[in-house]
């Protein structure tokens, strides 16, 4: 059996509360995957800063330095989630047989990478980590959530409900992600579309560790609004029906008002003017917006600029560190 290498790649923003303990649990979990002959010796994992402002790329430096096993990437400035995610995928590319992704907060339970890993040698080239419930969130994050993976599945992305970005990719599954070039980045969309054999594997979500989300509402909303128009012309389809439906009614309402004209009946309707004015105000401000929406995302593909920049490279650097310290954890 030939034990795989695996990067675990983690991106980081403002994650200095967390990364310690952080690198302890996965360094443990490291350490029992090799012991078990689940993974390489030379595994590790790699952090993804994707420009902090607080200490979070001095702590990765100083792990490097302590442990052989932990590597760093650091970003020139704030690409953002999926940006940095892809940047550390594209560098464990280079030498890992298999990757995981998962977020540094701990909120994701890392005791189920074993289980990944043992997807991973049943043969599947893509293992997705999925929540079992939202019963931590709250009320409204709970009914947002679950109404965009009913509204993305409706309009033909077929995404995994209730996962996020906690999955395995083989080296197979990760050289297809990377044929995707795009700059308008939703990679657990992108993720579906590469087929291969794929399972998943349910987990409970956990509280933060420590520190802040770094996904606000704003945020939330701007991420499901990329997905929804990185992936599907439907929204304007949907305008066109309702611009079709708003020409009907007007229609009808001209027939009508012609009608009254002709028996004698007409008065001034100042308030039902006021009131079509702003219907069809608003609809077509929506519908030039929307259709914006799209022909920006356009301009950016055009572009072809980089997706990110790296500033500071440490995954590419050996080090000299005595191996058997993966046996230890980070303390």
């Amino acid at each position: 059996m030939n034990v795989p290498v695996l990067t675990i790649v983690v991106p980081c923003y403002n994650e200095e509360e967390v990364l310690f303990e952080t690198t302890k649990q996965l360094g443990s979990m490291l350490s029992s995957l090799i012991m078990e002959q689940l993974a390489s010796s030379e595994s590790n994992i790699l952090y993804v800063d994707d420009g902090s402002h607080d200490k979070t790329w001095t702590i990765i430096e100083d792990l490097t330095h302590k442990y052989h096993y932990i590597k760093g990437l650091k970003l020139s400035r704030n690409f953002g989630h999926q940006k940095a995610l892809l940047a550390g995928l594209e560098k464990a590319e280079k030498k890992a047989d298999c990757v995981i992704s998962i977020d540094a907060d701990l909120q994701d339970d890392i005791s189920v990478i074993r289980d990944f890993m043992v997807k991973y040698f049943e043969g599947n080239d893509i293992v997705y980590g999925v929540r079992k419930s939202r019963d931590t969130d709250s009320f409204f994050k709970k009914a947002t959530a679950q109404g965009f993976y009913r509204f993305m599945n409706k309009i033909g992305v077929k995404i995994i409900y209730n996962h996020a970005d906690y999955r395995l990719l083989s080296k197979r599954a990760l050289r297809e992600l990377l044929l995707f070039r795009e700059q308008n980045l939703f990679l657990r969309g992108i993720v579906s579309l590469i087929g291969l054999k794929t399972t998943e594997v349910y987990y409970d979500r956990k509280d933060r560790f420590a520190g802040v989300s770094k996904y606000p509402l704003k945020k939330m909303l701007a991420f499901a609004f990329d997905g929804i128009t990185s992936f599907s012309v439907i929204p304007i389809r949907i305008i066109t029906i309702m611009g079709f439906i708003s020409f009907f009614i007007s229609g009808l309402a001209g027939i009508y008002a012609l009608v009254v004209k002709f028996m004698g009946h007409a008065e001034s309707g100042w308030t039902s003017i006021i009131i079509s004015i702003w219907f069809i105000g608003g609809l077509l401000l929506m519908s030039v917006g929307l259709i914006g929406e799209y022909i920006g995302k356009i301009y950016e593909e055009t572009k072809h600029r980089p997706r990110y920049s790296i500033e500071t490279d440490l995954y590419s650097k050996e080090s000299n560190r005595d191996k058997s310290l993966i046996k230890t954890g980070s303390n």
